[in-house]
């Protein structure tokens, strides 16, 4: 057995990772890279070391990379920060960046994962699911609007039957004819209105509706994103003594802290350790949770009501697809509840979920 004194080629471990290796200079230049970095972005060691780094980095993600690089220089340790290159093809990579100053010697030492296939499934994922709840939305609103724009010219048809004057009618056919469209129009009629019924029953009783724990849920989505909150260093309080349990569906519960946590992380501002607060309130009778967080925050004025929209954008973010507060929006409208929000750019935003329990 080799004792600890045998020498190793630990070069190795540079050469042979199928992981990115940098290392980088405070000048903005790469000053070393692995076979894997080449392979990935496809341009060759000279072309990597003569150009900026910025040169490499998506248009759209080298604001937030540079302000990030800015935390580096102070001696801050960059973790779990995910970003897009380009490759010599002109393809997108993302990448899932840990990175290491060395001041010293004026030095970052990065190692990064290829993450583009997680990135292309979340993507389709979250299309396929706002494309579903979108569709199936539009289908429930054009069967309720056919049943019940068919509601006036069915009682308009009713209403003539019955000016019909039967006593001026003496053909037996004729009478049994107008009773027959009478008949028909009464069982048209009732079931036009079931339909209505039935559908503004099913919006809510096919969701599955039970008693949940708000806390429980918590701790469900803090164990999901488990590493996602040790690697920022977020911080997350709670106080449910208001209330902890609701009538709520548990997916779509789950589903609203998700989105509206990892949010408040992704969106925290930049050297700031992220911090959320989820609380519970009864006021004026209604059951709400209030979700506080310390991140960039909207400028309400000039967003206005397009906050909750499909593929609605706010901020610079490299990883915002505009679909994360259109599906809290979503299951909470679904459920008869409501969703309003406090903000105030650089000061972080509050979210006021109102239950129908």
């Amino acid at each position: 057995m080799p004792s600890h004194t045998d020498s190793y080629n630990t070069d190795l471990f540079f050469e042979l990772s199928l992981d990115l290796h940098f290392i980088a200079g405070y000048d903005g230049y790469l000053k070393k890279v692995n076979p894997a970095v080449i392979k990935t972005l496809g341009y060759s060691e000279e072309e990597l070391y003569s150009r900026p780094i910025n040169e490499f980095i998506h248009p759209d993600d080298r604001t937030i990379t540079s302000e990030h690089r800015q935390n580096i220089h102070k001696n801050k340790p960059l973790l779990n920060f995910e970003n897009r290159y380009i490759t010599k093809s002109g393809e997108i990579v993302w990448l899932s960046w840990t990175s290491m100053p060395y001041q010293s010697e004026q030095l970052v030492y990065a190692i990064a994962k290829n993450v583009t296939h997680l990135k292309n499934k979340e993507e389709d994922r979250n299309l396929l699911v706002s494309g579903l709840t979108e569709m199936n939305k539009n289908f429930k609103n054009l069967t309720f609007t056919i049943s019940h724009d068919l509601r006036p010219p069915i009682n308009n048809i009713l209403s003539l039957i019955n000016f019909i004057d039967r006593s001026k009618i003496n053909d037996n056919s004729t009478i049994e004819l107008i009773d027959l469209l009478k008949h028909s129009g009464i069982q048209l009629k009732s079931t036009v209105d079931s339909y209505i019924t039935k559908l503004t029953q099913d919006s809510i009783s096919n969701l599955s509706i039970e008693t949940v724990s708000i806390a429980a849920a918590l701790e469900r989505v803090s164990q999901s994103i488990h590493n996602l909150i040790v690697d920022t260093n977020s911080s997350i309080e709670s106080d449910f003594s208001a209330f902890d349990k609701i009538s709520f569906n548990k997916a779509y519960l789950d589903s609203i802290l998700l989105n509206l946590i990892t949010n408040a992380i992704k969106y925290v501002n930049v050297g700031t350790t992220p911090h959320l607060v989820l609380r519970t309130q009864i006021l004026n009778g209604e059951k709400q949770l209030l979700i506080s967080d310390n991140g960039q925050g909207f400028n309400l004025e000039k967003i206005k009501n397009k906050i909750f929209g499909l593929h609605q954008k706010f901020h610079s973010h490299s990883d915002s697809n505009g679909i994360g507060l259109y599906l809290v929006y979503t299951h909470i409208k679904n459920l008869g509840g409501n969703i309003t929000l406090e903000s105030e750019v650089g000061k972080g935003t509050t979210f006021t979920i109102t239950f129908v329990d």
